[in-house]
């Protein structure tokens, strides 16, 4: 259980490098193709600098979740990856209420699968 739950908190992390680099650098091309469904085109260029800011905090979300794998500490490590996944399905759960149900299945069910392996991984 523990080694599934190290692989979906990895590839929550590299689908947050993802979003950082879509967010930060790409917003008008592969943004316009994540978003174009639920976001009028005309805007891409005026949200160019609040999506580069959304992509920063995915950053930072990444950041957390890969330096779990460097904590030695493995009562620390799972903690803090409990903290950041926990971010991760926060934020995947308000993003499906508030913008697109599609957000709930790509951000919050990865990091809640990752967050149940890692219970389950205890019991």
């Amino acid at each position: 259980m523990h080694e599934i739950a190290s692989i979906i908190t990895a590839i929550v992390a590299l689908e947050h490098i993802y979003i950082l680099w879509m967010e930060m650098f790409a917003w008008e091309t592969a943004g316009k193709k994540a978003f174009g469904k639920s976001l009028d085109h005309q805007l891409f260029k005026p949200t160019k600098a609040l999506a580069a800011n959304q992509g920063l905090y995915n950053g930072f979300l990444a950041a957390g979740l890969i330096w779990t794998f460097f904590i030695e500490n493995p009562e620390w490590s799972q903690n803090i990856r409990l903290f950041f996944l926990g971010c991760v399905a926060i934020a995947g759960i308000y993003g499906a209420i508030t913008a697109s149900k599609k957000i709930f299945f790509i951000q919050a069910l990865p990091a809640l699968l990752a967050i149940l392996f890692i219970i389950l991984s205890n019991t």
